[in-house]
């Protein structure tokens, strides 16, 4: 199977011109620290740092409510400090969840613009 996707990407950069090569390279699927350093690029870099700060920022709260839980002796307060924790937690997660979303759909496009670009290159080669 392999083989078959390497001979399949031969005959699509055969028909390319140069520059449409390069930019087909450039959409090889990514490693995991390749997706997560490229939602640091393009018009939302801004949400994601943002965003980013603030799960640091929740996970910091996190700890210091699991702190305060295991120091307090009241029930009300082992409570309190049990339920901010747990939100705080589900904030994180939810934070993460979002940048998860946000590689996928980068993977997506990538993909789309693969297909796009084999769609292009079928429809030069049955006009010639």
């Amino acid at each position: 199977m392999k083989n078959n996707k390497e001979d399949i990407d031969k005959l699509i950069k055969d028909t390319l011109t140069q520059e449409e090569a390069k930019f087909y390279d450039t959409l090889e699927e990514q490693s995991v620290l390749g997706m997560i350093f490229g939602l640091f690029k393009g018009k939302n870099k801004w949400l994601l740092i943002l965003m980013n700060m603030m799960t640091v920022v929740f996970f910091g709260f996190f700890i210091y409510c699991v702190v305060q839980f295991f120091s307090v002796d009241t029930t009300k307060e082992l409570l309190k400090w049990g339920l901010g924790s747990i939100v705080f937690m589900i904030g994180v997660s939810m934070l993460k969840v979002f940048a998860w979303m946000q590689m996928d759909k980068n993977a997506l496009l990538r993909e789309l613009k693969r297909l796009e670009l084999q769609v292009s290159s079928l429809a030069n080669t049955l006009s010639k």
